[in-house]
């Protein structure tokens, strides 16, 4: 067998946001037969800017439209694709999007499920590592900018 091919993917998307009752919520996607809870994100076309493609890729895959507030942060890992023989280094980078409008009920096919759940709760379900990271430094910045207000 012949050493894996390396390719590079660039990806974007966010945590997009909402006030209830004084409590900050954040929207998720499930996949993999509900069993991933995951930040939503996609692959930027070519000539696209990330801060369009996590405003594209957010309302796609949750029904929910938003504007950026800040960037948040990339995040790079490795992942293999035994069928491809193929590694892939992918970085992702992530927005903090203030909700404007849409429903949540009307998310992708593409997804399992989209659903609100408080910043807390939210970080106890996210399955990655790399989406807890992110959903704690968009708590920090919500709290600063609740500071703010």
């Amino acid at each position: 067998m012949r050493p894996a091919n390396i390719k590079h993917l660039h990806s974007a998307g966010g945590v997009i946001f909402k006030k209830n009752e004084g409590i900050f919520e954040v929207a998720l996607i499930a996949t993999k037969k509900n069993t991933i809870w995951t930040l939503p994100k996609g692959i930027i076309d070519k000539g696209e800017q990330p801060e369009i493609t996590a405003i594209r890729e957010i309302a796609e895959e949750t029904g929910l439209y938003g504007e950026i507030v800040e960037k948040i942060d990339d995040k790079t890992y490795w992942f293999f694709n035994k069928n491809e023989n193929r590694k892939y280094k992918k970085t992702v980078s992530y927005f903090l999007l203030r909700y404007i409008s849409g429903d949540i009920e009307n998310f992708s096919w593409e997804v399992d499920d989209a659903k609100w759940f408080s910043i807390d709760e939210a970080l106890k379900m996210v399955s990655y590592k790399t989406d807890k990271e992110v959903l704690k430094k968009a708590k920090e910045k919500l709290e600063q900018m609740d500071k703010k207000i």
